[in-house]
């Protein structure tokens, strides 16, 4: 897929010159960046999803609380 994009003539510039000292094109570093924002909005929905699930699981502890002097009581 092509995209076209309307940046500054400076913007661009300095764009052109940190990708060159990245060793990338100015190209594959919009591209990378690209992909780094969609795997990125890819986690945030995972984690959603993921906490969702977890808020809604009722756990498996049947009813047991921490007990802060029963985990310290000596035998």
């Amino acid at each position: 897929m092509n995209i076209t994009l309307s940046v500054d003539e400076q913007v661009a510039d300095q764009a052109r010159r940190a990708a060159s000292a990245m060793g990338k094109s100015l190209n594959q570093a919009v591209r990378d960046y690209l992909e780094t924002l969609a795997g990125a909005e890819q986690r945030a929905a995972e984690l959603r999803e993921f906490e969702a699930s977890a808020l809604a699981t009722p756990g498996r502890l049947g009813g047991w609380r921490f007990n802060r002097d029963e985990a310290n009581a000596r035998a």
